[in-house]
């Protein structure tokens, strides 16, 4: 789904092929069915629409008709949604915390142009790919900061999540003003919190389609979402829960704790195990996708993601379906943690979850401690500089497997071009000269707002995709209610470096199957990758000569061969090899699909 509309003082309005007014404003339009709740004034004319998934009831929405829209709106409720204000200088968007719902802005005529969709603004200024963003993508995918608002279409931003956008009608600058800021609450406890915040976000799932079904991979975020959606439904309907397995092995330990679960049910849980053969390998097919705003997610594993969804709408009839995706992203600290414990001068608990930290990762504990009172002395923006300086060359990596700083950016790989690092650190450059809305927060706050965005926003291009199999899919965890309860835990009250989702089974432990509530790992798929690899190699080879390459951005020849000693087994880091792949097949993609047609001379009021 997508909606978009204009802040302008023009009265003809285009419009993209196929696009409707969900209500009496030309201004608006969408694409697809796409939930929006107009709240209605004394006039008759909508002044604020709710867009997205939302749990507020008539009444609550009444409540903005006449009166200022608060400043938590949009984490007030469950679900991922927005809020749009229109008024006769200028149109309001109140965006998502999480960005879940990202909402995108262009320069159109003598004002705005808005859209959830970058890649549909882009076919209406017709944008070139934005190559420092793609860039940033490949070779520092774990610094979704370096992209600040940059989409992947020159000229496209992305309004800042959590905040109060007004776009003026006049084209004067966008005025953000961010609302949410998750400061620690010492009044609230976060289990409680997280369990009534997902449960609810479950819920309002449920209530829009009984006849949902859930992902059941065994591990917690998935199980928790499950039980959750079972017991949502009660005794009126039974949830379908799938498993996926390599074909020919049904003795897995996640397949046994998802079979658990079904069994503790007690009815509620229909259990489908459905499994996956050499068709559904990593690295199939992925120039055959259909073009997204941004490279999805599960580009290298589409063949896994497709097969499923397809199969649910065909043996099950699936139309709404639920993940636990997001899970790991705000449920697990990250290292950085350390280095709050040590600036707070609590160093007893710092030493205690170093230990815990070193034994996890088998490292020695020494070079973690002197890291985190190292990041305690370092703000954000100088880290950020960091990375700039890493990345023109001027500064080696710090050696050392903890990883308890602001950023960890990967190895650089020999196939990456000088012109594709200079993009890097040039962005590096811009962010650490950016002001920070978030500057008050502690290092692994701040760390994990970065990456449940990235983690959020990426997120909807795995939509799009599944989208077209004619199901709608949700991930709960990303609600921005969810994430609120968990991120706004004080300090000394969140859960160790090394414990596996401590937090989750204080909130939904008694729920759960004891098992499935005890467990500390989770299965993986990481074998099926180099068999993939090399199954598809060939394919793969031939991508090195692609877009990326007319980009100025890797050598072919060299990247050639680091695919085939990546297929051969030879150990070194996947990271950018993989984030370059999936960048090609989105540019691929991009660039076979046809741009969007827009319509010209919709009239109506501004």
């Amino acid at each position: 789904m997508t909606l978009g509309g204009f802040s302008t003082t023009t009265i003809d309005f285009p419009r993209p092929l196929g696009a409707q007014s969900p209500v009496p404003l030309a201004a608006l339009w969408r694409l697809g069915e796409a939930p929006v709740r107009p709240v209605p004034t004394g006039d008759g004319r909508p002044r604020v629409l709710v867009v997205g998934w939302c749990g507020a009831t008539d009444g609550q929405l009444r409540g903005l008709a006449d009166k200022p829209v608060p400043d938590d709106v949009t984490w007030r409720w469950p679900g991922s949604y927005a809020v749009v204000e229109e008024h006769a200088r200028h149109v309001v968007l109140h965006t998502d915390p999480a960005g879940a719902l990202p909402f995108y802005a262009t320069r159109w005529g003598d004002g705005w142009a808005w859209a959830t969709s970058a890649r549909v603004l882009a076919s209406l200024t017709r944008a070139d790919v934005d190559v420092c963003r793609v860039a940033c993508a490949v070779l520092a995918p774990s610094i979704p900061g370096l992209a600040g608002g940059r989409t992947f279409f020159t000229g496209i931003e992305q309004l800042p999540p959590g905040s109060r956008n007004e776009l003026p009608r006049n084209g004067g600058p966008v005025r953000s003003d961010p609302r949410w800021t998750p400061r620690a609450d010492p009044r609230r406890l976060a289990h409680r919190r997280l369990r009534r915040a997902l449960t609810d976000a479950v819920a309002l799932r449920v209530r829009a389609d009984p006849h949902l079904s859930s992902d059941l991979s065994g591990g917690l975020d998935s199980t928790t979402v499950s039980v959750l959606a079972a017991l949502s439904l009660g005794d009126s309907h039974v949830l379908d829960a799938v498993t996926i397995h390599p074909e020919g092995r049904t003795d897995g330990a996640d397949l046994h704790y998802a079979r658990l679960t079904a069994a503790a049910s007690r009815g509620r849980i229909s259990h489908h195990l459905l499994p996956l053969g050499t068709e559904h390998l990593p690295y199939s097919g992925i120039t055959s996708l259909p073009a997204t705003d941004e490279p999805a997610p599960s580009t290298l594993t589409q063949a896994r993601l497709l097969g499923q969804a397809h199969w649910m709408r065909r043996e099950l009839g699936t139309r709404t379906h639920l993940t636990g995706d997001g899970g790991d992203s705000i449920l697990f600290q990250p290292p950085a943690r350390l280095s709050d414990l040590v600036r707070a001068g609590r160093w007893r608990r710092a030493v205690r979850e170093a230990h815990g930290w070193a034994r996890l990762r088998r490292v020695p504990v020494l070079p973690l401690l002197r890291d985190a009172a190292r990041t305690a002395r370092t703000g954000r923006s100088e880290a950020l500089m960091d990375v700039a300086r890493y990345f023109s060359g001027d500064a080696e990596p710090r050696q050392g497997r903890g990883n308890v700083r602001w950023f960890t950016p990967p190895p650089v790989p020999g196939w990456a071009e000088p012109a594709a690092l200079g993009h890097v650190a040039e962005a590096a450059h811009q962010a650490a000269a950016a002001f920070d809305p978030l500057h008050s927060l502690d290092a692994s706050t701040r760390t994990l707002v970065d990456e449940i965005r990235e983690v959020a926003r990426t997120a909807r291009a795995d939509v799009e995709l599944v989208a077209d199999c004619g199901i709608d899919l949700h991930n709960p965890f990303l609600d921005a209610s969810v994430i609120d309860a968990v991120l706004r835990n004080p300090l000394e009250r969140r859960p160790s470096l090394h414990g596996y989702k401590p937090l989750l089974v204080r909130a939904v432990g008694d729920l759960l199957p004891t098992a499935v509530a005890a467990r500390t790992t989770k299965g993986s798929f990481d074998a099926d990758h180099y068999t993939g690899m090399r199954a598809n190699l060939k394919d793969l080879r031939a991508l090195a000569d692609g877009h990326l390459a007319s980009l100025g951005l890797l050598d072919p020849a060299r990247f050639r061969r680091h695919l085939q000693h990546a297929a051969a087994g030879v150990p070194m880091p996947l990271a950018t090899v993989e984030q370059a792949l999936t960048m090609e097949a989105w540019l691929h993609a991009h660039h076979r699909a046809p741009a969007r047609v827009w319509t010209v001379g919709v009239r109506g009021r501004a």
